[in-house]
């Protein structure tokens, strides 16, 4: 696999009675990134963690912590977050009516910023907003729960996506979330992705966590 692909392991599949265990276990298996869901309850019909889990991960890992807030007034909780130590906060488009307000403040909190789209949201809601952010994260599934089934529409969204970076010179990264296996993996690679968020294949996989890191990453190679 190309070295520019990332693997961000997320912990919405993980045994959060054993997570800072299994946290550990992705970051010995290679892992890039550790991907933390958080949600309200009412952005996304699911309530899951907030900065005390994250500040536990954080205690649990020296990978860079992706924070995904699938929340409502994300605004309010930056400050918080990013004291929990995260690395990277990831907002949606869909619930910041001042979008580049709030993206520069993830910046001037020293973080990285990347703003979501869902399945549903245009690419081109996002042009105007592509040359300031760190990464863009397409939702391959309708947020909210884990092992959702890939939308196969998502790989033309990318290709789209990409296209659009390059042509207004963004260096932002394609991200994606949803449905990742090594099945879907070398799809959304190819189309321009370089940032694969996968739960339920890692966390669930028969063989364990090690093996399946490995087996996702030989399946972009």
């Amino acid at each position: 696999m190309s070295k520019a692909v990332k693997i961000a392991t997320s912990i919405l599949a993980a045994d959060f009675t054993r997570l800072g265990e299994q946290v550990a276990a992705a970051e010995a298996a290679g892992a890039d990134w550790i991907h933390v869901d958080v949600m309200d309850g009412r952005f996304v019909p699911n309530i899951t963690i907030g900065p005390l889990v994250v500040s536990a991960v954080r205690r649990s890992t020296r990978l860079p912590l992706d924070v995904h807030l699938m929340i409502v007034e994300p605004e309010k909780y930056l400050e918080a977050f990013v004291e929990a130590g995260a690395n990277r906060l990831i907002v949606h488009t869909e619930t910041c009516p001042h979008l580049h307000r709030t993206v520069e403040h993830i910046h001037e909190l020293g973080a990285k910023a990347g703003v979501v789209i869902n399945p549903a949201t245009p690419v081109s809601a996002v042009e105007e907003i592509l040359a300031d952010i760190d990464q863009l994260l397409i939702m391959t599934v309708n947020p909210g729960f884990g092992g959702q089934k890939f939308i196969e529409q998502s790989v033309d969204k990318i290709a789209r996506a990409a296209q659009l970076r390059d042509r207004l010179g963004s260096t932002a990264e394609i991200e994606v979330d949803g449905g990742i296996d090594r099945h879907t993996a070398p799809r959304v690679v190819a189309a321009g992705a370089s940032i694969l968020v996968a739960g339920h294949a890692i966390f669930n996989h028969p063989a364990g966590i090690a093996a399946a890191i490995q087996e996702l990453r030989q399946s972009v190679e």
